[in-house]
């Protein structure tokens, strides 16, 4: 079938300030480009498709416009998204929608959920969430109870959690990471530091998720943490070095790089295409500082491949 360039946005990324916006998008390099689905693959994407659609889920693959959405539909996998399709913070990356009061929590998501995972038959699930600023507990009991109904339907398929920053609750955090069957927590600290105010809603902030991560490893070290960052926004090449030595310094086990891609033009604009030759000597540098696993690439994103990544590390420790 050939070759289509995809201009699509991942969750994840730092931005400009909406005054330097572009006027028109910018060309994609030519590593943008991506091979759509055929055969057993593109069979695999139409069953993965048809099982979200009938079970009602919303996917992270669908609501950031993920450029690999092919790719990992084709392989018969799908990060969800749970807690709704709209989120109560207005990060300028983001393409998820922004909503101040959501509607009440699914009662029934959970049991969809694990039935969209079982009928699937992954071996590795990855749910992500929206932020619920709306709720006292930031949706950490609901996140849960989707956690456990998954284990029981598929006692055997690990998984893991791509989790909002629960608005710095640790309480709320001990809850949800008490007795967890979990095998990863993830939290994206989204960009360095400095460009915080620029990226992210003003309720984040690197600093805070930075102290979420430290302190899910403190409870239950067990559990490796997982965090990601995305350039094309303004960082320099040492700033995203030292935000992966702040991550290692705080125990984060995985670690993700990708690029930036705006969802559209009302987001805030892209202002380079780092080189893949500088993904990847990103991602030497973060080997060498001793994370357990790496993925650093133009198309990564936080939940990208993410079963084979856990699979390295639990290879490594046999």
């Amino acid at each position: 079938m050939g070759t289509r360039r995809l201009e699509m946005a991942a969750v994840g990324g730092a931005v400009s300030s909406p005054a330097k916006q572009a006027t028109t998008r910018p060309r994609l390099p030519d590593w943008f480009r991506t091979v759509l689905p055929t055969g057993e693959k593109l069979s695999a994407y139409n069953q993965t498709k048809n099982t979200v659609t009938k079970n009602t889920m919303a996917t992270v693959c669908q609501e950031a416009r993920c450029p690999n959405i092919h790719e990992c539909w084709g392989r018969g996998t799908a990060t969800f998204m749970i807690a709704g399709e709209e989120c109560t913070r207005g990060c300028r990356f983001c393409a998820v929608g922004t909503i101040k009061s959501p509607p009440p929590l699914d009662v029934d998501e959970p049991a969809r959920l694990a039935d969209s995972v079982f009928t699937m038959g992954l071996s590795h699930a990855v749910i992500t969430v929206v932020n619920r600023d709306d709720l006292t507990d930031s949706g950490a009991a609901h996140y849960k109870q989707c956690i456990a109904a998954v284990n029981e339907l598929c006692p055997d398929t690990t998984l893991e959690l791509l989790c909002s920053d629960l608005a710095g609750d640790f309480n709320a955090l001990s809850m949800l990471l008490h007795d967890s069957p979990l095998a990863v927590f993830a939290h994206n600290v989204e960009c360095v530091p400095r460009l915080d105010k620029t990226v992210r809603d003003h309720r984040a902030s690197f600093s805070q998720s930075l102290s979420i991560l430290e302190e899910a490893k403190r409870l239950r070290p067990d559990i490796l943490t997982k965090s990601s960052i995305m350039v094309g926004m303004g960082e320099t090449v040492a700033e995203v070095i030292e935000a992966l030595q702040m991550l290692r310094a705080s125990n984060v086990d995985i670690i993700t790089l990708g690029q930036y891609l705006a969802p559209s033009e009302k987001h805030l604009a892209v202002s380079s295409f780092p080189t893949p030759e500088q993904f990847e000597e990103w991602g030497d540098v973060a080997k060498e500082m001793g994370f357990s696993a790496v993925a650093s690439g133009p198309l990564v994103r936080s939940s990208y491949r993410a079963g084979e990544l856990l699979a390295q590390i639990v290879q490594s420790d046999m």
